[in-house]
């Protein structure tokens, strides 16, 4: 009896200690959002008990100049049960892309954007003193601290800043714009993306961007139809010396995994698309991507990150109905 005296303190401590040490940050986002459709994944994410959703854009599908149409829209979507639950026990996030920023495809043209950023703010309890209403464009940054570790989310506008589109042949929609004054993000908003990866001490820097930052032979939207804003985000990444950056994008209506190095920054660039949450494309047979990594899911499915801050590991799930993990990848960062 003596001995379990001394083992058993023992053990208890050990497990105590473990737990302790052990810091674990879960992100969940999907894109590609029809308030009209069913919304199955809702309570499949609440049961992961994640640290914040993010929403990747398309959050409903508006495509209107009426603002009293799109508030009608927002309203349905957040009123949505179990949606409507998990906005009680989670951190809600996100940026827009082209259907509830108001015009398919749209950019800085677009004539109700203004109107447009308040309801969208609207739709994420953003509080009316916030400078969120003040500013131009829904950029944000938000860091969530752990014990001993940080994660920082890094929420992009790629629709309010955005100059034209330039039109493509055959079967691609558009192609690359090589004049260097084409912007997604506009003057103001880099100037604060640079600010904020060069002064970021997180762990984990997320970068959240309704379109695709690495995929770029497809000829929809993605941050490849603007290559000079291509090599201008990568050369910030690498003299920012933010750590480890990952990016999430939507718009696509599949899945996939892009990744890619940069010359000098000491872990890969992970690209994460995840779309959609309530209409895909079943029909899609192929694609060419050169930074692709596992194979397109194209059915219905959300994103999950599982950071371990203890270890700098992160799995990335694309998870289907019933939480079924359709794919997954890990990598180890710095």
């Amino acid at each position: 009896m003596i001995r379990y005296k001394f083992i058993l303190p023992f053990l208890v401590l050990l497990f105590t200690t473990n737990s302790f040490c052990q810091e674990k940050f879960t992100i969940a986002f999907g894109s590609c959002n029809n308030q009209n459709l069913p919304n199955p994944f809702w309570q499949d994410i609440t049961s992961l008990q994640p640290n914040v959703w993010i929403w990747g854009g398309d959050n409903i599908y508006a495509d209107t100049n009426s603002m009293r149409k799109m508030k009608r829209l927002y309203t349905q979507q957040k009123n949505r049960f179990f949606y409507n639950k998990l906005t009680k026990t989670t951190p809600i996030l996100g940026t827009w892309d082209d259907h509830d920023y108001g015009k398919n495809d749209g950019g800085f043209e677009y004539k109700k954007k203004k109107e447009s950023q308040q309801l969208f703010l609207d739709f994420l309890d953003v509080p009316e003193n916030s400078p969120r209403r003040q500013q131009e464009g829904i950029y944000h940054t938000k860091t969530f601290k752990t014990k001993n570790n940080s994660v920082k989310i890094i929420v992009l506008d790629s629709r309010y800043f955005r100059t034209k589109l330039t039109k493509g042949t055959g079967s691609k929609r558009f192609q690359p714009n090589t004049h260097e004054d084409g912007s997604i993000l506009g003057t103001q908003q880099w100037k604060w993306l640079e600010n904020e990866l060069k002064n970021s001490n997180a762990n984990f820097n997320i970068i959240v961007s309704s379109i695709q930052v690495l995929s770029k032979e497809h000829g929809f939207e993605k941050w490849g139809n603007f290559p000079n804003e291509v090599t201008k985000l990568f050369k910030l990444i690498k003299t920012s010396k933010a750590k480890n950056v990952i990016f999430l994008s939507g718009d696509r209506h599949i899945s996939e995994f892009s990744k890619t190095t940069i010359k000098e920054v000491p872990y890969p660039i992970i690209d994460f698309t995840s779309s959609g949450l309530t209409h895909s494309y079943t029909s899609f047979k192929s694609e060419e991507n050169k930074f692709r990594t596992g194979k397109v899911v194209s059915s219905l499915s959300f994103g999950v990150l599982s950071i371990d801050l203890t270890s700098n590991k992160v799995v990335f799930q694309m998870r289907g109905k019933n939480n079924a993990i359709l794919q997954e990848i890990g990598q180890t960062y710095p």
